[in-house]
């Protein structure tokens, strides 16, 4: 019943017979019998009939939550036996936005310290996606943002306060001041992630309030193609606080803080709603709080 239930969450996730019996390693005859199984033992059709999938029927969809939360309690259960037996091992899947990756080390190197028979693997995702991956067991954990957009059911743990910088280099307008304005900043040509980036979203509403629009210069959803433009002296862009201070820009780059306002957005730790967690997420939510505790003493006043 577990391996049926998995495949109809792969179907469900990929919406084509081919692809998901691929994600599952069996054939596609093999996928579409369990399938087929699946909906005898049930009563009921689970997927819309035709030559290609057509999605889910209503019964399918209710299915579908239950598939879910069956599959993650099954695989808590078999990870807390391994765990008593062997301690904790195993491999962790995060998603994280791309301007917390900066700071993911301060996270995985304790954890790592303290159970080092974990691996750990990291993606690169938008937050809409982090909450999809999650949704669909595809990764443990995301890092993402908690107080912008809906996050539907998720567990969350805040992190930090992500704030703003302008990065730039000398000689260029506004280089030499101590801070500067999001109507300021509306006027210079910028680099900037993509929009499909909740981070952009961000920065083009703030911008919006502050009665300028967004001029990108050059977009991309890589912070590395962003850093590099930065260091050639001749972009500027908009960046976390955070992410500036991991980098450790120096001459002639510059982080100026941005003001009017001092915006601030929570970034944290999410996961799926689920009691127990299995061993690997309950020790990463106990780091994710321990890190937490280290970010609020640093800024303290």
């Amino acid at each position: 019943m577990i391996d049926k239930l998995e495949f109809f969450i792969a179907l469900a996730r990929e919406e084509h017979f081919g692809r998901a019996a691929e994600m599952s390693g069996v054939t596609q005859p093999t996928l579409s019998a369990a399938i087929k199984q699946l909906e005898d033992q049930l009563g009921v059709m689970l997927v819309k009939r035709g030559s290609r999938f057509q999605g889910l029927t209503p019964e399918g969809d209710q299915v579908l939550v239950w598939a879910r939360r069956i599959v993650g309690d099954a695989r808590s259960m078999h990870e807390e036996m391994r765990a008593a037996r062997h301690g904790l091992s195993g491999r962790i899947r995060i998603a994280a936005i791309p301007t917390a990756l900066a700071m993911m080390p301060k996270l995985t190197t304790p954890f790592r310290e303290k159970h080092p028979g974990v691996t750990f693997s990291i993606l690169s995702r938008t937050s809409i996606e982090i909450l999809s991956l999650l949704g669909n067991f595809e990764v443990d954990a995301g890092i993402t943002y908690l107080d912008n957009e809906p996050l539907g059911r998720v567990t969350s743990v805040p992190l930090y306060s992500e704030r703003y910088q302008l990065i730039t280099a000398a000689g260029n307008p506004y280089s030499d001041r101590p801070s500067v304005s999001w109507a300021e900043i509306s006027r210079l040509p910028l680099c900037l992630l993509t929009p499909d980036m909740q981070n952009r979203r961000i920065i083009d509403q703030h911008l919006a309030e502050a009665g300028g629009e967004v001029r990108p210069t050059l977009e991309s959803n890589s912070m590395i193609l962003l850093f590099s433009h930065i260091r050639t002296g001749k972009w500027s862009s908009i960046m976390p606080l955070t992410l500036a201070e991991t980098l450790g820009f120096s001459e002639p780059i510059r982080a100026i803080p941005i003001v009017g306002p001092d915006a601030g957005h929570s970034v944290g730790m999410v996961v799926a709603p689920r009691e127990p967690n299995t061993p690997l997420v309950s020790a990463l939510l106990d780091e994710a709080i321990a890190l937490a505790r280290d970010f609020k003493a640093k800024n303290k006043p």
